[in-house]
């Protein structure tokens, strides 16, 4: 009988370190894509191998869709621990890191090659670090892609083509100061809203990577695409610095390994997935042109690197060039 019962308590012994957590810590994951695109995928497989690698201890709970506010309300929302999570543009942190406006400016990054090195080195790591004194812990820099511009006047091939376009833009500094040196009308306007001021008016054009054009539906009311990649948009997952420091050093360990293989995916994926998303846009009836005359909008564009030299400093200018070589 001894035997029974200690081969039965060892049972049960094995049986309760083998089932999950019963008070899991929960943690909200917020972000502004719809359901049906790449980066709310790269939240679910995040979500799904921090429940499997925590054993269950930690689960992620994912909001697409804008649920749980703006950029700007999901960023406050971590840095005040109300949710765990977000994945924004990195341009959104520009405020509170001006720095971190530099990563933004027109045509600084030749190529996403260099773009990931460069977010993934020393300037990104920076950024990162920064962070921290805003309560938020990075966890890597997802793709976002080229901004292209849409608008339902014509091509945009070269700088005058966009002059009196009524452009929505959004709160980086330095792409506002580039549409106003270009003479168009930038006005700031959150993209949940975008589809309605694009539908009735308000604005003729905005500028976003292709995966939004696709996502968010703005070829049901944009008819013209043009690749003219005039800046290079990076993603932040960035997390509610506290709740990290409250997990264990193991759970700490998962999370980091499950966020590097989501930026991973994610930045695979998205580039992969361009020149199928240009396809499917031309089906639906857009015209895209890649006949941008490249070289006259860096010309253009000269003023604004002066205007956020002057105001900021060329520190990370000079760091994210160093480190592009």
């Amino acid at each position: 009988m001894k035997h029974i019962l200690k081969a039965v308590t060892v049972a049960a012994s094995l049986a309760i370190l083998a089932t999950p957590a019963l008070s899991a810590t929960r943690l909200k994951f917020a972000h502004p894509a719809p359901d049906t695109d790449l980066s709310h995928k790269m939240a679910l497989q995040f979500a799904e191998q921090v429940k499997t690698g925590t054993n269950g201890s930690v689960v992620v709970d994912v909001f697409p869709n804008g649920q749980l506010g703006t950029d700007e309300q999901m960023i406050d929302g971590v840095r005040s621990g109300i949710i765990s999570f977000t994945l924004v543009g990195l341009n959104n942190f520009s405020g509170m890191l001006p720095a971190s406006g530099s990563f933004s400016l027109p045509f600084m990054f030749p190529d996403r090659a260099t773009a990931y090195k460069v977010l993934d080195g020393a300037p990104g790591q920076s950024v990162a670090a920064d962070m921290e004194e805003f309560g938020m812990k990075s966890m890597g820099f997802p793709d976002n892609g080229y901004r292209n511009i849409t608008n339902n006047r014509g091509p945009i091939r070269v700088p005058a083509d966009l002059s009196g376009l009524r452009m929505r833009v959004n709160n980086s500094k330095a792409l506002n100061d580039l549409f106003q040196a270009l003479d168009a009308n930038p006005q700031q306007i959150p993209v949940a809203e975008l589809y309605t001021a694009l539908e009735t008016g308000v604005v003729d054009a905005q500028d976003h990577p292709i995966w939004v054009v696709e996502a968010f539906k703005f070829f049901e009311v944009q008819k013209y695409l043009s690749l003219s990649q005039h800046a290079y948009s990076a993603l932040a997952l960035v997390m509610n610095l506290e709740s990290f420091e409250s997990l264990t050093a193991d759970e700490k360990t998962v999370l980091v390994q499950a966020a590097a293989d989501a930026v991973a995916f994610q930045r695979e994926g998205n580039e992969a997935a361009e020149e199928k998303q240009i396809e499917f846009l031309i089906s639906e009836g857009m015209e895209v042109n890649r006949d941008v005359d490249s070289a006259a909008f860096q010309e253009a564009s000269k003023p604004v690197w002066d205007k956020f030299i002057e105001d900021n400093g060329s520190d990370m200018i000079d760091a994210i060039q160093e480190a592009s070589k």
